[in-house]
């Protein structure tokens, strides 16, 4: 199947008059933020957000804080698969590819891809597949081939002459800490990262993001008041320019604020020993409006659509390919 699947992307800029494709998962941080009526003053505050960060970050020859302005492009993967003589395509991911206008020097700056990262297979495998395996279950279990597949398409397209063509670096995304996992902080620090803090134990998501070839580090970047967790292969710290960096932090901390102020917007700071709650009370709410309870129903309806276009046709041929795939 390696001959059999290639890879198309899309591109939509993230900007206050952005409309979701059709083939957008709705549960997607943008595009859930461009519904119902706020929709665009939801966009201006948030792309605010991110530029007031940035800058923060980026204060080096900025003396006025308004230097950089941030771009965001959404990438979206199609998955090729060519059958008996007929091509079938399917939205296999979603992910933003940041660049920074330098209004000082007046050029664009390429920053990191990934940042965001969206899957309806991910859906499928944690809204549909885990529940039903644990269905009659006294104790929660994981299937020992859980995330596989994923993870093995996920490395197919990041090491595609696809990729390649389009980006010169390997992803970095970047996520909320586990609430179920206690993070200590660490002596190391990074200028632009921040503390770094340790995790007690691996996430289900972790363990998920292991099979995509990504490892992980938390840090807590300055005048942040919570660790995010970073996904990259390679060298986190010297793989990325600091630019680099901040605009993956600036970008992806303001969609934390925005979905799990508890965490993100904490009107106190994590400290040495960390344990993160959204049963937190003390925290502010950003001006942005969104509804997290509908984001986890939409969660069900785009891993059951995985599973009837895609999981079940393709059973087999799927099956065949991931014995067989080799990274």
């Amino acid at each position: 199947m390696n001959n059999e699947l290639s890879f198309n992307l899309k591109s939509i800029c993230f900007d206050e008059n952005y409309l979701p494709s059709d083939s957008t998962r709705i549960t997607t941080n943008f595009a859930n933020l461009a519904r119902g009526a706020s929709r665009q003053q939801n966009l201006r505050n948030t792309l605010r957000m991110i530029d007031r960060r940035f800058n923060d970050l980026a204060h080096w020859d900025n003396p006025t804080a308004d230097r950089y302005s941030v771009e965001l492009e959404i990438i979206s993967v199609e998955m090729n698969i060519a059958t008996q003589g007929s091509s079938d395509a399917f939205p296999l991911i979603e992910i933003l590819k940041t660049s920074f206008l330098d209004k000082k020097e007046n050029k664009r700056i390429e920053g990191i891809v990934g940042n965001n990262f969206s899957s309806y297979v991910r859906d499928y495998d944690f809204s549909v597949l885990l529940p039903d395996y644990n269905l009659n279950r006294a104790q929660f279990s994981v299937p020992a081939d859980f995330g596989e597949l994923h993870g093995k398409l996920f490395r197919q397209f990041s090491s595609s002459s696809t990729y390649a063509q389009h980006f010169n670096k390997q992803p970095v995304i970047c996520i909320s800490v586990s609430t179920s996992k206690t993070y200590q902080r660490t002596e190391n620090q990074h200028p632009v990262l921040g503390v770094e803090y340790l995790q007690n134990e691996l996430s289900a998501t972790d363990h998920y993001f292991a099979k995509m070839g990504l490892q992980v580090r938390f840090f807590m970047p300055p005048n942040s008041v919570a660790p995010l967790a970073f996904y990259y292969c390679g060298d986190l710290l010297s793989d990325y320019s600091n630019l680099e960096l901040i605009g993956t932090i600036s970008t992806m901390e303001t969609f934390q604020k925005i979905y799990r102020p508890e965490i993100y917007n904490a009107n106190s700071s994590a400290g040495k020993l960390y344990r993160p709650s959204l049963k937190n009370q003390d925290y502010s709410v950003t001006q942005v409006v969104y509804d997290r309870e509908e984001r986890s129903q939409l969660a069900v309806k785009q891993g059951k659509f995985a599973e009837e276009c895609f999981i079940k046709p393709y059973k087999g041929m799927l099956e065949q390919w991931a014995s067989k795939f080799s990274h």
